[in-house]
């Protein structure tokens, strides 16, 4: 690893503070998007974007970040509800862009990317891949859809406990305590929807059902509502569940 590395941080709330908290574990620099200038810009190793939305406030942060930095720098950016490919189409040079999943970004040793169409046969893009690798992440490229594997199949089943919730089939805790004995899981469906944020599962499930067109990805009504009341989980002190201690960074990422 190099310790000169500097990443371009975008987005806010508790993506960020997971993204931070990440990348100086790693002796990685981080500056953040708000504070950043063209002489400190100049020696960026990659932009990260960790937002989800809405897509008008994206491109604007990462039309800004491309501008501050070198054409040749990659540009990872949130695929949980927008396809690499309609993000990249906003930008300049599209084909440095590199669709990712910042979901339990400090745990995982696992990092879901995806590729865009414009950067279909651009030589350099795999070359981008190496970073992670670099900052100990094992890289899976998977296709481009909003969401990827883990954060869609997690957004689904949450999405399905939320529907048994609201229709009396069981409670808050039956439902997590089922979930994590019958599968083993660590956290049930809604622990876990507490612990990403509220707001990102309904995120991947928007992107999803807008893209693909399916109704099995429409979000429950009670989703929503949690969201417009700001529960969105550990980050708020109130999700499913209720916290007694606050993490930093609350508020939508």
């Amino acid at each position: 690893m190099l310790m000169t590395d500097k990443v371009l941080l975008v987005g806010r709330g508790p993506l960020m503070v997971e993204a931070v908290r990440f990348f100086e574990g790693k002796g990685v620099h981080v500056l953040p998007l708000e504070t950043a200038t063209y002489r400190e810009s100049a020696e960026v190793t990659a932009v990260v974007d960790v937002m989800s939305g809405p897509l008008e406030e994206k491109m604007k942060d990462l039309r800004e970040a491309e501008a501050l930095v070198a054409k040749n720098v990659p540009i990872f950016s949130s695929v949980l509800r927008y396809m690499a490919t309609r993000i990249a189409a906003g930008l300049k040079g599209p084909e440095r862009l590199v669709g990712f999943s910042p979901l339990l970004l400090e745990e995982g040793e696992v990092l879901e990317a995806s590729r865009p169409l414009q950067a279909e046969e651009d030589a350099s893009w795999d070359r981008h891949l190496r970073l992670w690798e670099r900052w100990g992440k094992r890289v899976e490229i998977l296709g481009d859809e909003p969401g990827l594997v883990f954060p869609r199949t997690l957004a689904l089943m949450v999405n399905e406990a939320a529907w048994i919730l609201t229709e009396g089939g069981a409670d808050r805790r039956d439902i997590d305590t089922a979930m994590k004995k019958g599968t083993n899981h660590p956290f049930g469906p809604l622990e876990w929807a507490d612990q990403i944020g509220v707001d990102q599962v309904l995120a991947i499930l928007e992107g999803l059902q807008e893209e693909l067109g399916d109704d099995r990805y429409r979000p429950a009504p009670f989703l929503r509502r949690m969201v417009y009341a700001g529960r969105l989980g550990e980050s708020t002190g109130q999700g499913f569940h209720r916290y007694e201690t606050v993490k930093a960074g609350d508020g939508h990422a």
